[in-house]
C-alpha cells in the first residue's frame, strides 16, 4: 500500500556559509513536523550564485504538491523571499534575511503575496537588523528583534516558539481591517 501523498511542506534554504540541516533548520523541522509539515532542505553548498540558489529551489518545489511555507536563514532568505510569488507560497518565515544587501540583485517590486515573519538579532554584524525593519515595514510582516547575533544561536527555543506561532497562525481565519 502506498503512502498518501503529503499535502502541507516547509522547505529550508540555509545560508551561504552553512548547510541544509544545521542547528537552526534541525530545531525547527521538529517543529514543522509537529504541525503536519513534511520538513525539506535544499542543500545549496556549492552554488554561489543567488540567481542560481532561487533556479534550485523553484525547481525542488515543482514537485511538491499542496501548502508551501518556504523558510531561510541569511542568504537563504533572500532565495525564499525571491521564490515565494513565483511558487505561490503559503507563508514565508526569515531569520536573518540577507535583504538589500550590496551585491545582491534587487528585489522585484511587490515581490511578497503571502504571510511573512522575520526574526532577526539586535548584535548582527552581517546583516543590519534595519534591513529586517525595512523589510517587514514594506510587506506588513511580523517582525522579531531578538537579543543576539547573526547566527541566532541563543535563540533557537525562542524561534521555535515563534515558528509554531507562524504555522498556526497560516491556519487561522483572516481578519479583515479597515
Amino acid at each position: 500500500m502506498q503512502a498518501p501523498v503529503a499535502s502541507r511542506h516547509v522547505v529550508f534554504s540555509h545560508g551561504q556559509e552553512s548547510g541544509p540541516w544545521g542547528r537552526k533548520i534541525s530545531a525547527l523541522a521538529e517543529v514543522a513536523r509537529s504541525e503536519g509539515y513534511v520538513a525539506h532542505s535544499v542543500d545549496y553548498r556549492g552554488i554561489d550564485e543567488p540567481r542560481a540558489r532561487v533556479a534550485k529551489l523553484v525547481d525542488f518545489c515543482k514537485e511538491l504538491a499542496g501548502d508551501l511555507v518556504l523558510v531561510g536563514s541569511s542568504l537563504g532568505g533572500y532565495v525564499a523571499v525571491t521564490s515565494a510569488s513565483l511558487l505561490h507560497a503559503r507563508g514565508v518565515f526569515l531569520m536573518a534575511p540577507a535583504l538589500y544587501m550590496q551585491g545582491l540583485p534587487e528585489l522585484r517590486a511587490s515581490v511578497l503575496d503571502c504571510p511573512a515573519a522575520v526574526v532577526h538579532g539586535w548584535r548582527d554584524d552581517v546583516v543590519p537588523f534595519e534591513h529586517s525593519v525595512r523589510f517587514a515595514q514594506a510587506y506588513r510582516a511580523a517582525l522579531h528583534l531578538l537579543e543576539s547575533d547573526h547566527r541566532l544561536h541563543n535563540q533557537i527555543r525562542v524561534i521555535q516558539y515563534l515558528f509554531e506561532y507562524f504555522l498556526i497562525a497560516l491556519d487561522l481565519p483572516a481578519i479583515a481591517f479597515e
